[in-house]
């Protein structure tokens, strides 16, 4: 891969990692505001059930964070874009699409195609 290429997914994934982390930082802040008091019980439902849903989101957030940083790894360590599977190259639209991907598509494939056939 290029070097123009290499420093275009550096900047694409420190711009993620930052948002990520922005967004965290909102969701602590928002959870050690002064509780709300409902009167209500279908009012605290609907509130905690919208906090629940915001928790999931940032759970997932926060394995994607792990995601960019392993990426960022790599490109120091010179082995982005590189399947870890097979060996190949992975395709550079496969990396804009998703740059923290470990895999070509054709092991990412045959990866779920076996998981499906397990039940998994």
């Amino acid at each position: 891969m290029e070097e123009k290429e290499i420093q275009f997914f550096k900047e694409l994934l420190t711009e993620r990692l930052n948002d990520l982390l922005s967004h965290a930082d909102t969701t602590v802040t928002g959870m050690t505001l002064p509780k709300d008091n409902f009167a209500d019980p279908t009012d605290r439902a609907s509130h905690e059930s919208e906090r629940n849903f915001e928790l999931r989101i940032r759970d997932r957030e926060h394995k994607l964070i792990k995601k960019v940083k392993k990426a960022l790894i790599r490109i120091e360590n010179n082995t982005f874009g590189i399947c870890e599977t097979c060996g190949d190259d992975i395709s550079p639209a496969r990396l804009k699409a998703r740059p923290v991907t470990t895999q070509c598509i054709e092991c990412k494939t045959r990866e779920e195609m076996m998981e499906k056939a397990l039940g998994i």
